[in-house]
């Protein structure tokens, strides 16, 4: 590839989301805004060969990507109350021709905040808020999150149809939420993003434990959010969690590509630089004496992170943390986690107690790491014939290839 290739590739990944949220606030069309700017990278493409690359690629492309929007708005004769904005970018670029573009910034806000809000909107399904954010925020293609949720390709563009329509028709605002409701639609936003992050940390199917460019995305989503606001504890909290969490991909598999458990793993793989950042970024986080669910989580990831072995895990601070996680977020997968730090810091017969206690209500039932927590604790105080049962139970809801062979290994050692 070129180098003009190269900086195209690398301008495509850093700038998309924020060219995108801006032609999106002058359009009001995501259809239209997609189309423009993909005109505008095609232009580059040609351009920047011939003529070098720009010394502020990023104005130059949001530049020609205004001008495309410009004379598709032109060609289709639009006449809506959009008319004094369009007027006035025409007014504002008119001295520079498309090849002879302005060496200095042209000044253009900043709107990704506002595409996020819109992508998270409550009105549309979780599916529709992952599959917009990632299309319009991350820049992927239909077809590559369509692979990465492995879904067929239209079944995903009908998804992102579906959703550019709600938005059209239900006259979503594209705007930041008010004060009195930033809160709750701020929770929204990150649980997407960490839906993102979980599906590649953990993939729900497939051949594969982890998918890489999810994981990637989702902590290159979380940077934006902390960059536009940086003053919430809580996504300094995801950040972190995520980039702890990632640290460790090196070493969740064995070089046959089977599951290493975090018990197991090779600590001289994880990634010190990664860790680094995380610790620091939830120190920052707690510094601002707001804790919430993400710097709970981020804090026990740290606890992990800082053990040079898995004996020196401090389980009995990872159980307090657990602890006060469910006061505040009291859920039946919180509480499952606790009774699993509980069953290192204070032994499996305690441990097993609160698993059990935990899925008493049925909550868990269909979910397979209950049943696999369980018969990992049986296993270890050797009720094997209790331990088989819930093995097979846990097998009959995983649906990642890499996790039921886990499973099977540890099924056959206690069967024969």
């Amino acid at each position: 590839m070129s180098q003009a290739g190269e900086t195209l590739e690398q301008v495509f990944r850093a700038e998309y989301g924020r060219i995108i949220s801006t032609l999106i606030r002058l359009s009001g069309s995501f259809d239209l805004a997609e189309d423009s700017l993909q005109e505008a990278f095609a232009s580059a493409a040609a351009n920047w060969e011939t003529n070098g690359t720009p010394r502020n690629p990023g104005a130059w492309l949001t530049t020609v990507a205004h001008r495309k929007l410009l004379d598709s708005i032109r060609r289709e004769k639009t006449k809506t109350e959009k008319e004094p904005d369009i007027a006035y970018e025409e007014e504002r670029l008119r001295p520079y021709d498309e090849l002879a573009l302005p060496e200095d910034d042209v000044r253009y806000p900043d709107d990704r905040l506002r595409l996020i809000f819109t992508c998270c909107h409550p009105s549309l399904s979780r599916e529709a808020q992952v599959a917009l954010t990632l299309r319009t925020l991350g820049g992927l293609t239909t077809t590559e999150i369509a692979r990465a949720f492995l879904v067929p390709e239209s079944t995903m563009a009908q998804r992102l149809v579906r959703a550019k329509n709600k938005i059209r028709v239900a006259k979503i605002p594209y705007e930041v939420p008010s004060l009195e409701s930033l809160s709750e639609r701020l929770a929204a936003v990150r649980a997407v993003m960490y839906l993102i992050f979980n599906e590649g940390y953990s993939a729900t199917t497939g051949g594969s434990l982890v998918r890489l460019d999810l994981c990637a995305e989702a902590i290159r989503l979380a940077r934006i959010l902390c960059e536009l606001l940086a003053d919430e504890p809580e996504n300094l909290g995801l950040l972190s969690l995520m980039l702890l969490q990632h640290s460790r991909r090196e070493a969740r598999a064995n070089e046959h590509g089977e599951l290493v458990t975090l018990e197991d793993q090779d600590r001289s793989l994880w990634n010190r630089s990664l860790i680094d950042e995380g610790m620091q970024l939830v120190e920052r986080a707690f510094r601002m004496r707001r804790v919430g669910n993400y710097q709970l989580q981020a804090a026990i990831a740290s606890i992990h992170a800082e053990a040079k072995t898995a004996d020196e895990t401090d389980w009995p601070q990872i159980s307090l943390l657990y602890k006060e996680l469910m006061r505040i977020n009291s859920s039946a997968i919180v509480a499952l986690n606790h009774a699993a730090a509980v069953a290192m810091s204070e032994g499996s017969e305690r441990g097993l107690s609160l698993i059990e206690e935990a899925g008493a209500s049925g909550k868990l039932d269909n979910f397979y790491l209950y049943h696999a927590s369980r018969a990992d604790l049986l296993r270890r105080l050797n009720r094997l014939t209790e331990a088989a049962t819930a093995y097979k139970a846990a097998l009959s809801l995983s649906t990642n290839q890499v996790e039921q062979q886990y499973l099977r290994k540890r099924l056959n050692e206690i069967t024969g």
